[in-house]
């Protein structure tokens, strides 16, 4: 065995993971179109890469209508939503896999014809502006970002309401936890950061503020779940869909050790090597380490992803730099990835052009490597 600590089994909440390679939250773009429900294509897909004992994070899904950015993303809202994930959790449970659902709202990164012509929402009326940047339209068309409504106060509120259902929708559909989708610049990291929350509220100015709308949806989620089976991403350093602390020191450091206190199942780090808005390959150099940075700060289970090969996710671990290791790209062209990891099998390079909707191409027709 090659990455022999890869490979070393795990406690996580109540899960015993056999091994360390999880695979990231992937935004894919192959729900139903109408209901926004996973359909049997999907349940095929999150099953090729199911393992026995190995984590799956399934595609951030919006607990509310309102809540999307992107066409054909699967939501956890409705019932047949429910219905749909019930049959994508079955064919990963079926293989002895635990599957997490990661909880989204976009906020500001959408346009208003997701939203029957409304402006989506954010923490404050502040639009994306990052050059280069653009939307996606509710019919696949590329626009420029809008100025987006802030929302009330009692609307916050609200949003804490829904991600609280969505959690238990989350458990109705048979998801081992929820992952609270608090990075890359959508709705939960607008009300972190500086640049993007000018609010005056309870929600808005000292870090302890603009920190406590991440903190009620996770203590939220944890009245569903309990503390062991919910998780939180957050992206310190991050600048994906024109995020960006000016100085992320103090916000990240009072987030992390705040959660540290709720003994939840992992805290889930993306590498600022990696930030992006996730259409292009991105390596940036001479960046932090997220998980170097703030490992001194969190006692619990430690997930982290961004461009990681077995040889560097193998010694992060051996490090004590992090616990767990997330792969995105090269699980979705790797369906049988932690084998091809442990056995040292050649890995099979990813398409991007077919990342973001389309059917079986770039999707299921991954072949697992024949030895």
């Amino acid at each position: 065995m090659k990455f022999e600590a890869l490979f070393k089994p795990l406690q996580v909440g109540p899960y015993k993971l056999a091994h360390r390679v999880a695979m990231a939250p992937l935004t894919r773009m192959r729900a139903e179109r109408e209901s926004f429900s996973p359909r049997p294509l999907n349940a095929e897909y999150y099953g090729q890469r199911a393992t026995k004992g190995g984590l799956l994070i399934a595609e951030a899904s919006p607990v509310l209508s309102h809540g999307r950015g992107n066409p054909a993303t699967p939501g956890i809202y409705s019932e047949a939503q429910i219905a749909g994930w019930r049959k994508v959790v079955d064919a990963v449970h079926a293989k002895g896999g635990i599957i997490f659902l990661q909880l989204w709202h976009v906020g500001r990164v959408s346009h208003s014809s997701f939203h029957g012509g409304e402006l989506p929402v954010s923490a404050s009326a502040i639009a994306i502006k990052a050059e280069g940047m653009k939307a996606m339209t509710a019919d696949g068309k590329i626009s420029d970002y809008e100025t987006p409504r802030a929302l009330e106060t009692e609307e916050v509120k609200g949003i804490v309401e829904a991600f609280r259902q969505g959690a238990k929708n989350a458990l109705a559909a048979g998801f081992d936890g929820v992952e609270i989708h608090g990075a890359n610049g959508y709705l939960l990291e607008q009300f972190l950061q500086s640049r993007s929350n000018q609010r005056t509220d309870q929600y808005g100015g000292s870090i302890e503020n603009r920190a406590r709308l991440l903190l009620e949806v996770t203590q939220a989620a944890i009245d569903v779940w309990g503390p062991n089976r919910v998780a939180v991403r957050l992206s310190p350093h991050g600048i994906a869909n024109d995020s960006g602390e000016p100085d992320p020191m103090p916000l990240y450091t009072h987030v992390v050790k705040a959660l540290d206190k709720l003994g939840l199942a992992y805290l889930h780090f993306i590498e600022p090597r990696s930030s992006g808005a996730g259409r292009a390959d991105v390596h940036w150099e001479n960046v932090p380490s997220a998980m170097v940075l703030f490992r001194p700060h969190y006692s619990g289970v430690l997930m982290t992803a961004g461009g990681f090969t077995g040889e560097t996710a193998n010694a992060a671990i051996e490090d004590g730099h992090a616990d767990i290791i997330a792969f995105g790209r090269i699980f979705i062209s790797n369906p049988d990835l932690p084998r091809r990891l442990e056995q040292d099998y050649p890995i099979t390079p990813y398409n991007r052009a077919t990342f973001y909707g389309g059917e079986e191409k770039g999707y299921t027709d991954y072949p697992e490597h024949v030895s």
